[in-house]
This record gives structure tokens, C-alpha cells and sequence, in this order.
């Protein structure tokens, strides 16, 4: 590992607040003798050595690429999907939609019932032709009065990945959601979306990938791992970090929800494994 390279990832891991327990043991000396490279490591593009000593404890990419099934037929199994969905003729019109057509059609959507309880959709932010897509779960509280995605304290922790991987909301990346409205409970509490709701909103996700073509998917949490992938609703995000899978032809890497490292810190380490192979796969295409 070149000394630069050392400063880089250093600075990577303040950005995620991940702290000196989780540095390589050879960092710190690297750190001292790299002061002077400091000004020139900023100016070129981060690049993450994949070395042992930092991430001995990553699962290994999967060599057996897990494709992406057809985008309906994908859902889980479980899922009734609404007739305003699966029409071919909405579908296509959809699938040839630019930007604000899309925004307008998304803020007028009344396909499921979240519509009811919206203040504003939050259709998505960013860099429209970014390499970096980032996919949640749904509005919370504070972006259904913003109608912006990721606000909060979850939003600063979002940012502050953003910057480990070198890039920042408006720059080489987008920020969207599963579904564009707030789902709630009955006592008006966020809750995870209904299969029935992901399957009325997926089409709008799938568009906006469709736009902006990135170079790879993160999808954060359970919920946005197993509607891009298609999988059963249930599965754990444990069971998908650690290996690459595909959307739509395009590398998908699944990691915890920025709301759950709130609560669980100690698995920012992890995250930071599943941001590496990000990297890791960025740098391959």
C-alpha cells in the first residue's frame, strides 16, 4: 500500500465515522510519513487498496454474477401486482418518459394507496448522469414535508458515505427511494412498503435507471435490496452483503440502511466492507 493511498483511506473512514479501531495496523506510521503527499493525494481519484490488512473480513465478491430476473416478473412471489402496473401499454409509455415528464407523472401518481397521506413525493436528487446510484427504502417523516430524499440524521450519515467513496449528493451520484410517498402505519408511524406498494412504484425506479445508466447500484437496507432484486421479502440484508448481484445489467451491492447504523454503529464496519467492494466494482468497469 503506497503512502497515499494509506492518507486516502484514512481520511475514506473518518468520513464514515468509523474511527481509529477500525484503521490497519500499518496506517498511523503511513500517516506520519505521508504529511508532505498530503495536497497531492486530494486532487486524484480515490482509490482503495484491497488489500488484507484492510478488509481480511469482507466476504468475497461472488464469482457467480446473481442475474436480475424480468422487473415484474422479479417481485416476490407474494406480491398482487396492481393492474395500473402491469398494463404493457402504461408500461411503455412510461419507459419512454424524460426527466420532468417522469417528475410530473410520479408527483401526480395515485397507483396505491400512500398517496392519501403525502405531502410531496420525493421523486429523487443528484446528478441525473451519475455513476453512483443510491437506493432507500421510502420517505420518512422529514422528507414527506421536504420532498427531498435521505434529511436528518440519516441523511448526514449518507453524506459523510458519499464523501468516503469521493463523491457528494449533486456530484457523480443520485439519490432515489422504492417508493415515492411515506408509507405509515395506523398511528402514523413509518413503516417498510407493502409488496403491493413496491410493485406500483418500481416502474418509476426503473426509469430513472434506465436515464441515468450508472456504473453501480447500492441499494441500502432490506427493502431496497430485495425489490430491485426480486427476492422474497423477508430475506435478511445480512444474506446479501458480501457478494455482487445484478439489475438490469448493472452491479448491484446491498449494504445496511444509513438508519440502522444510526441505531447499530458497531456495524459501520460493515458497511465500510460493502462500500470497498463498491469501489472495488466501480473501478473494474
Amino acid at each position: 500500500m503506497s503512502a497515499a493511498s494509506s492518507l486516502l483511506q484514512v481520511k475514506m473512514l473518518n468520513e464514515m465515522g468509523l474511527g481509529p479501531v477500525w484503521f490497519p495496523v500499518d496506517v498511523n506510521a503511513a500517516v506520519q510519513e505521508t504529511h508532505t503527499l498530503a495536497d497531492q493525494a486530494q486532487t486524484q481519484e480515490p482509490m482503495l487498496d484491497a488489500g488484507p490488512a484492510l478488509i481480511a473480513t469482507s466476504a468475497p465478491v461472488n464469482a457467480n454474477i446473481e442475474a436480475n430476473a424480468e422487473f415484474v416478473a422479479g417481485l416476490p412471489q407474494s406480491a398482487t401486482l396492481p393492474e395500473v402496473v402491469a398494463a404493457p401499454a402504461q408500461a411503455a409509455s412510461l419507459m419512454q418518459m424524460g426527466w420532468n415528464e417522469l417528475q410530473q407523472t410520479v408527483a401526480g401518481c395515485r397507483a396505491c394507496g400512500l398517496c392519501e397521506g403525502r405531502q410531496q413525493t420525493v421523486f429523487g436528487v443528484g446528478d441525473q448522469g451519475a455513476p453512483w446510484l443510491f437506493v432507500g427504502e421510502g420517505p420518512g417523516y422529514n422528507e414527506n414535508i421536504q420532498g427531498q430524499p435521505f434529511v436528518g440524521a440519516a441523511g448526514q450519515l449518507l453524506d459523510n458515505m458519499l464523501k468516503a467513496l469521493g463523491v457528494q449528493r449533486g456530484q457523480r451520484a443520485y439519490i432515489a427511494n422504492v417508493v415515492k410517498c411515506r408509507p405509515t402505519d395506523d398511528a402514523g408511524k413509518d413503516r417498510p412498503p407493502s409488496a403491493e406498494e413496491i410493485a406500483a412504484c418500481l416502474p418509476y425506479l426503473q426509469r430513472q435507471i434506465a436515464l441515468i445508466q450508472p456504473q453501480v447500484i447500492v441499494a441500502l437496507g432490506k427493502t431496497a435490496a430485495v425489490a430491485l432484486l426480486g427476492l422474497d421479502m423477508n430475506t435478511p440484508v445480512a444474506q446479501l452483503r458480501g457478494k455482487q448481484h445484478v439489475f438490469a445489467g448493472i452491479p448491484l451491492i446491498a449494504t445496511y440502511h444509513p438508519a440502522y447504523l444510526l441505531r447499530k454503529p458497531l456495524d459501520k464496519s460493515k458497511a465500510w466492507q460493502d462500500l470497498c467492494m463498491a469501489m472495488q466494482v466501480m473501478q473494474q468497469n
